[in-house]
C-alpha cells in the first residue's frame, strides 16, 4: 500500500491510528499541502532527516502521537529521545538532499492523481480520504 500523507493534517494522524496494526506493508510518501498546513513541509523534511539516521517510522509515529506539538523545539527533544544527533538532525533536514527527496514524494503524488490527504493506494487504486471499514477489512486481508 502506498500513502500519500502531510503530518500536520488532522485526517492523516486518524489514518495513521487505524492503520498501525494492519498486516500490510507501507510505503509512505510525503505530499506536503502547505496552503493549508505551513508546517508541513518542515515536518516532511525532519522525518527524512531521522531517516537518515534510522529513525524514519520513530519520528513518523511520534508526529502523529503528539500532533499539537510540532514546532522545533519538539522535534529537538524528539530527537533526544530517540538517539538522534541533533546537529546532524539540523544540517540534514535543512540540505537540498532532503528537499529534494520530500519533492520528489510530492511530485510522485501529483502525477498519480493525489489531491488531497490522506490518499492511499492498494493495488493501484486510489483510495482519498480516512480509509472506511470495508477498505479497512480489504487491509486486514493482505
Amino acid at each position: 500500500m502506498i500513502e500519500y500523507a502531510d503530518y500536520e493534517c488532522p485526517y492523516c494522524a486518524r489514518t495513521d491510528v487505524l492503520l498501525a496494526d494492519l498486516p500490510v506493508r507501507r510505503v509512505f510518501r510525503h505530499f506536503p499541502v502547505a496552503s493549508k498546513h505551513p508546517r508541513a513541509q518542515a515536518l516532511a523534511a525532519a522525518v527524512e532527516a531521522a531517516a537518515l539516521q534510522g529513525r524514519f517510522w520513530e519520528m513518523h509515529d511520534s508526529l502523529y502521537a503528539d500532533h499539537g506539538r510540532l514546532d522545533d523545539p519538539h522535534l529537538w527533544e524528539r530527537c533526544e529521545r530517540l538517539g538522534i544527533d541533533l546537529g546532524r538532525f539540523e544540517a540534514d533536514r535543512r540540505s537540498e538532499a532532503v528537499a529534494e527527496r520530500v519533492k520528489c514524494d510530492f511530485r510522485s503524488g501529483i502525477a498519480a492523481g493525489v489531491v488531497s490527504t490522506p490518499t492511499l493506494f492498494l493495488d493501484g487504486v486510489a483510495h482519498p480520504g480516512i480509509p472506511d471499514e470495508r477498505l479497512l477489512a480489504e487491509l486486514r486481508r493482505c
